[in-house]
């Protein structure tokens, strides 16, 4: 089996809507994303002969997925009152809607979901909130 893994980083803020607790409000993190992928046969041909995949392919892929939620606001549907979004909006802020709490383990899974759409043989992705801190997705076989 081989394996190939990337990361990237992005810089945003959340909070956990329902939480008790100091996540409740809303603060920063610099996030980090690592994605591992997987495979049993490198390309036996052409120019990518001897790979699982080109290294810039996955770069650029994990790379863009960092850059959509850098330097936003992420946030569950439903946890802002209607004012608040449009004040939110009006203001200019970049805001993030997903459709589930913005834990780092929801992120590792949708992460990892979005990736896996592009056709990319994800094994696991991990999402680190703080440099001690992180949560992995993977899918067992």
């Amino acid at each position: 089996m081989y394996k190939l893994k990337t990361s990237a980083t992005f810089d945003s803020a959340h909070f956990l809507a329902g939480y008790e607790g100091k996540c409740a409000n809303i603060h920063g993190h610099c996030w980090k994303i690592e994605v591992e992928i997987c495979g049993e046969k490198v390309q036996p041909e052409g120019t990518k002969r001897g790979m699982l995949i080109d290294f810039g392919d996955l770069k650029k892929a994990v790379r863009a997925l960092a850059n959509s939620f850098d330097h936003t606001l992420i946030f569950e549907k439903g946890s802002l009152k209607a004012a608040t979004l449009e004040a939110l909006k009006a203001e200019g802020f970049s805001l993030t809607e997903v459709g589930f709490r913005p834990t780092a383990e929801n992120l590792a899974e949708h992460f990892w979901g979005l990736l896996k759409a592009q056709g990319l043989e994800v094994s696991s992705v991990t999402v680190y909130e703080t440099a001690d801190n992180c949560a992995v997705y993977e899918v067992g076989e």
